[in-house]
């Protein structure tokens, strides 16, 4: 059996075009929606997959504001069973207070009887592009950790996980209780069910208030890529433009010249 915690963090949606607040501290929301990173919706999957498989228990939990309840109750409705909120203020806080506020949590449901074999999170901030958190947890835990994973799978008291290193795919194995950090890619996270969203608005939300002063994050600022140019070549109209396309698909190597 093993009991799996997924930490999921609510940030805005950046499918689209975004631009970034006046002190560029952080992404500007206010005409985006909100929703959590690919890399999280992945590590949802392989929570309730792994608590499923070894007759075990999936927990999800988020450190920001109220409004967070949202994406847990997404993490509800497609297969996790409990949730807990740390009610933050994100922009008060960074990695250090996110780390050390779920090795709170995991220690006083230790304490209470309820111990997580394996925590899993998304590999990096999709808003703020931190990758700390998964490894502060880990040493405050004192447990290993691998980052950078598209699969993971527990073996009695072993977990294994996999990943794309620079030389090609590579295997880890980590004993019982660990810390793995998720991309995208490895598993197709599934829809919720109708039965499940009902469920899940249902479901209680354990909250628990953020403790200490914050670190914060000691971000300077944030900073967009540069867009890149780019350019149109304009052939011709009609039947003028045949030449034209038949020069450019021999440039591009389509047709013999």
């Amino acid at each position: 059996m093993a009991n799996v915690l997924v930490c999921v963090k609510r940030v805005p949606d950046v499918s689209g075009e975004f631009a970034l607040t006046d002190d560029e501290q952080s992404v500007d929301a206010r005409r985006l929606g909100f929703t959590v990173s690919p890399h999280e919706e992945c590590a949802v999957e392989l929570a309730t997959q792994i608590a499923g498989d070894t007759g075990g228990e999936a927990t999800v939990l988020s450190v920001g504001s109220d409004d967070s309840i949202e994406q847990l109750r997404d993490a509800l409705a497609v297969g996790c069973t409990k949730a807990v909120l740390v009610e933050a203020d994100l922009a008060a806080i960074g990695p250090v207070d996110v780390a050390r506020a779920i090795a709170d949590v995991v220690r006083a449901h230790e304490a209470a009887g309820m111990a997580y074999d394996l925590i899993l999170l998304g590999n990096d901030a999709a808003d703020t592009g931190d990758f700390q958190v998964p490894v502060r947890l880990a040493y405050a835990l004192e447990r290993p950790v691998v980052t950078g994973i598209s699969t993971v799978s527990a073996d009695g008291e072993t977990v294994v996980a996999r990943g794309d290193g620079p030389d090609g795919p590579e295997v880890f194995e980590l004993p019982m209780p660990a810390v793995v950090a998720v991309m995208e890619g490895g598993v197709t996270p599934r829809y919720p069910s109708i039965p499940g969203r009902m469920k899940a608005k249902k479901a209680p939300i354990e909250t628990v208030a953020f403790a200490g002063e914050p670190v914060g994050s000691g971000r300077v600022r944030l900073k967009l890529p540069e867009v890149e140019a780019s350019s149109v070549r304009i052939l011709g109209t009609g039947a003028d433009a045949a030449p034209a396309v038949v020069d450019v698909m021999e440039e591009l190597g389509v047709l013999p010249r």
